[in-house]
């Protein structure tokens, strides 16, 4: 089976489109790998397939092998350098070694980019099918899988297919670990993602944690953080449902550049997040071209906040599977 050489599977879901699902799982991928754990990404939002411009690799074609599909790698299992920019700050990595990373994506397959995929509900259950049946994915010990919104085709397909697969007494103990649910502070948006919640409680669907993204906004010029769309509202949603809160996220200028432009973040003199200091000298940003994404996204204001999240998403699944 496909599924086989995975050892934990983690669903990304929201009920609210725009909360940022694709960028935190890009995160959550990025914060396993840098703590020596080998990581896929699944892309299942077809209409959406936004996964391949976070890391960098639109211009990579799925390989065909016998049986199925390659996932296209983003980086192998490799030691990284020591960071350069974080004066001091530890450097989020596992005796500093980091885990293989590959994705999978609709966007690999189509012909153009911006293709759009008009397609209907039977077309999406049997390509959700597909990935899930014919991707051979090396051995990983964490697959992440980036949903679209609400509650659709594509993740009933998905359940119903995952459930199919992971119940087969080959397949590793409790290998679907759950759901991390992605919310923003709104009223508006806590209540699209409360039925998201409610989602899970039906299917079965462990809920590992909530994250309340754009949380505050990170000024590029100064060191505050302004809590433009309010805080606290995922917390209290969390609590309400009696399910972990994973933590909050703002909004970070720096790492919205890293992906667009893939230059390292810098920050002005004074900027402490979580009691660190991040703050870095802008002649250190001008960075090699082959320097890897996962080595430039250390010096991000964000990596220590994912680097705690993983950190309680690990230790929650050993626990259980213990």
């Amino acid at each position: 089976m496909p599924l086989d050489n995975i050892q934990n599977i983690v669903l990304v879901l929201s009920g609210k489109g725009g909360v940022g699902k694709s960028s935190i799982t890009t995160q959550l991928a990025l914060a396993f790998s840098l703590q020596g754990h080998s990581v896929g990404v699944l892309d299942i939002d077809l209409t959406g397939p936004s996964i391949p411009r976070f890391f960098g690799i639109e211009d990579s074609k799925v390989r065909q092998a016998p049986g199925g599909w390659l996932p296209v790698p983003v980086h192998d299992a490799r030691t990284l350098p020591s960071p350069k920019n974080t004066n001091g700050t530890t450097s989020h990595t596992k005796n500093g070694k980091i885990g293989a990373l590959s994705c999978m994506s609709l966007g690999f397959i189509l012909p153009n980019r911006g293709d759009a995929v008009i397609w209907r509900g039977p077309k999406k259950t049997a390509m959700v099918r597909q990935f899930l049946t014919d991707v051979l994915w090396p051995p990983l010990d964490y697959l992440l899988i980036d949903t679209p919104p609400g509650t659709s085709d594509e993740h009933i397909s998905l359940l119903e297919n995952l459930l199919k697969q992971t119940n087969f007494s080959i397949s590793p103990p409790n290998q679907l670990a759950g759901a991390v649910v992605v919310t923003t502070p709104q009223a508006i948006s806590i209540s699209d993602v409360k039925k998201e919640l409610n989602f899970c409680k039906k299917t079965g669907i462990r809920v590992l944690g909530v994250v309340e993204n754009m949380a505050g906004f990170v000024c590029p010029n100064c060191s505050e953080c302004t809590n433009v769309f309010s805080k606290g509202g995922g917390e209290i949603m969390a609590r309400d449902f009696d399910v972990p809160f994973l933590g909050s996220v703002p909004i970070d200028p720096a790492f919205v550049q890293l992906i667009e432009e893939g230059t390292r973040p810098v920050y002005p003199k004074g900027t402490v997040i979580e009691g660190k200091d991040i703050s870095s000298e802008k002649n250190d940003i001008n960075s090699a071209g082959n320097e890897l994404l996962v080595d430039k996204y250390r010096d991000c204001s964000l990596c220590p906040l994912f680097d705690g999240i993983v950190s309680k998403l690990v230790a929650d699944i050993r626990s259980r599977n213990q």
